[in-house]
């Protein structure tokens, strides 16, 4: 099981890049996923020119080739049957060059409307903060049974100032196929209310310690000024935690 981290530890951090790839499974559903990339239609297109503009000049020039040598057979070598020849010699050598100008068309393009996409996508990675999700699922076992299980989405450290997040399954139960199907709803959104609530609880702590570490922290601060936001994180933290003690929230 993944050991819980300290707000104050993950406040400042980024998330880590590895969200949009492998660590992808490993984010709460809550949070959505990230755009996808889609294969331009324009690629398939010029490819397909390239395609048909390598076989046309292969035919051309090899038709210009036959042509210019019948000529020179028949009137002699001259200046127009010596120009034909040329003509059909370069289009045959060259044909493949089609091929090339258009998967590098294609590939300037499609990259272009990459570059878009990925900078989307990292402003999505850039709106998702580091605190624990809560999530209910449901799984149809082979008997036919209903498990119910309880996954922790918890964030992490990973490298210098990032984040990312592991998934541990916190609870499961069973529930046999004789059971009405009401009782078994009625017990998952019971849990699933629980988890929100839980959910809540830990972004709430989180913004409790941004928002000391932000209060703090100056533009282009340097390490010793990380260092009292981090502080001020961890004391505004420890307040939150000392009041609950005291006067403890009430749960439905």
């Amino acid at each position: 099981m993944t050991e819980n981290i300290s707000p104050a530890d993950l406040v400042g951090r980024e998330p880590d890049p590895r969200l949009l790839s492998e660590d992808l499974e490993n984010l709460p559903d809550v949070v959505g996923r990230p755009e996808t990339f889609v294969p331009s239609g324009a690629r398939r297109r010029i490819v397909g020119t390239g395609a048909t503009l390598t076989a046309a000049s292969l035919i051309i020039g090899s038709l210009l080739v036959v042509l210019g040598l019948i000529d020179a057979i028949a009137s002699g070598i001259d200046g127009l049957s010596i120009a034909i020849l040329v003509v059909g010699a370069v289009l045959v050598v060259t044909h493949w060059g089609w091929v090339h100008v258009a998967e590098i068309t294609a590939n300037s393009l499609e990259g272009r409307g990459n570059a878009v996409v990925e900078d989307r996508r990292h402003q999505w990675l850039a709106t998702i903060e580091p605190y624990t999700h809560f999530e209910i699922y449901t799984r149809v076992e082979e008997d036919g049974a209903i498990t119910i299980y309880r996954v922790a989405h918890r964030p992490v450290t990973s490298g210098a100032r990032r984040f990312t997040f592991e998934r541990d399954t916190e609870y499961e139960e069973v529930h046999s196929p004789d059971e009405p199907a009401a009782e078994v709803t009625e017990r998952a959104e019971l849990l699933r209310r629980e988890a929100a609530q839980d959910t809540e609880r830990e972004r709430e702590r989180y913004q409790i310690a941004a928002d000391a570490y932000e209060a703090v922290l100056l533009d282009n601060a340097d390490e010793q000024q990380r260092r009292l936001a981090q502080r001020a994180a961890s004391e505004a933290l420890s307040r939150q935690i000392n009041t609950n003690l005291r006067d403890p929230p009430l749960i439905e």
